[in-house]
């Protein structure tokens, strides 16, 4: 099983998944989507766990700086789509994949869940 973390490298809760992902030895790749880029079948692979109210995150300045055109387009797959590849950070972070369903943000029990052993 191969884990993927998906995020940039100096948000704070990327940061703190990491680390999490670190301290309990479990083995992963970090894809950094600002730097090495994202494509439409990977958002339309996610939105398919996970609804688009969860990926795309409503509450940063990402979200605010957006047109209000792009904000309604976002009420349907497509236009999300279209938004998360023009403005990747408005993907809610981190996103990690390869541990049974995608997960989307970090907190610690969540990850305890996902890897108990």
């Amino acid at each position: 099983m191969t884990i993927t973390l998906y995020g940039i490298p100096n948000c704070d809760t990327v940061k703190k998944a990491r680390t999490w992902l670190e301290d309990n030895g479990i083995d992963y790749t970090f894809h950094d989507f600002k730097k090495n880029g994202i494509d439409a079948a990977l958002i339309k692979s996610w939105l398919k766990d996970v609804p688009r109210d969860t990926l795309i995150n409503r509450k940063g300045t990402t979200w605010r700086k957006v047109s209000d055109e792009q904000k309604a387009a976002a009420d349907q797959d497509a236009g999300a789509v279209a938004l998360m590849l023009e403005s990747p950070s408005v993907i809610k972070r981190p996103v990690l994949s390869g541990a049974g369903k995608i997960s989307v943000g970090f907190s610690a029990d969540a990850y305890q869940q996902i890897f108990k052993k």
